[in-house]
C-alpha cells in the first residue's frame, strides 16, 4: 500500500485558459490569493520534525467543475468585434501620444460597454451606496463579499462598503453551431 498522494490529471490547454484568466484577476484583486499563488511557486522548505500529536481532520474536498472554454472564447470574440479589445491590448503603445491612447481607449470602452449591455444583465452585489456603513452577520456569503483591511475576530463585522461588487444576473451569449471554431477570435482580413 502506497502513502503517495494521487496526482490530478493534467488539464488541456483550452481548459487552462479560463483558469488562467480567473487566477490572473484574482491575483490582482485579492492580496491573500496572491500570497497563496506565490507560496505555490516557491520551493518547498524541508519539513520540520513533527511533534507526536493527533492528526488534524482532513478538510473536505470540494469538487471542481471544468469550465468550457467556448464561452470565454466567444466573449473574447465579441469584445474584439465590438471594441477591438484584442487589437488594443496587442498593440505596442509606446509610439503613441497619451491623447491617441485616450481616443483609442474611448472606442474600446464604448465597445466593451455595448457587449456587456447586449449579452449580460449586471447588477451590484450590495444595494447600499459605496461609503455606507454595513454589518455582516455570521454566515454572510464570503464568495459575494470580501473582507479587506484589518480583519480580526468573528462576525458580525462592521465596516464601510468600499465597492458594491458585481453579479451577472443573466447571460445571453449567442448559440454556436457544432462546426464553429471558437478559437478564431477574429478572422484574418484580406482586402482585394
Amino acid at each position: 500500500m502506497s502513502n503517495s498522494t494521487p496526482h490530478p490529471q493534467p488539464l488541456s490547454f483550452w481548459s487552462r485558459i479560463p483558469l488562467a484568466f480567473g487566477a490572473f484577476f484574482s491575483t490582482l484583486s485579492d492580496p491573500a490569493y496572491a500570497a497563496r499563488v506565490r507560496a505555490l511557486s516557491e520551493p518547498a522548505a524541508a519539513p520540520a520534525p513533527a511533534a507526536p500529536t493527533r492528526a488534524p481532520e482532513p478538510a473536505p474536498v470540494r469538487a471542481l467543475k471544468e469550465a468550457s472554454p467556448d464561452a470565454a472564447l466567444q466573449l473574447l470574440a465579441l469584445l474584439q468585434r465590438e471594441a477591438r479589445l484584442i487589437d488594443f491590448t496587442q498593440e505596442n503603445l509606446s509610439a503613441y501620444s497619451d491623447a491617441d491612447i485616450g481616443a483609442a481607449a474611448r472606442v474600446v470602452h464604448e465597445g466593451c460597454g455595448k457587449v456587456l449591455r447586449e449579452h449580460f444583465t449586471i447588477e451590484p452585489v450590495r444595494g447600499e451606496a459605496e461609503g455606507s456603513r454595513v454589518v455582516l452577520d455570521a454566515g454572510f456569503d464570503a464568495g459575494a463579499v470580501r473582507l479587506t483591511g484589518n480583519v480580526v475576530g468573528s462576525a458580525p463585522f462592521r465596516g464601510s462598503l468600499s465597492h458594491r461588487g458585481w453579479r451577472a444576473a443573466s447571460v445571453r451569449l449567442p448559440k454556436l453551431t457544432e462546426s464553429h471554431d471558437a478559437t478564431v477570435l477574429a478572422p484574418a482580413e484580406v482586402e482585394l
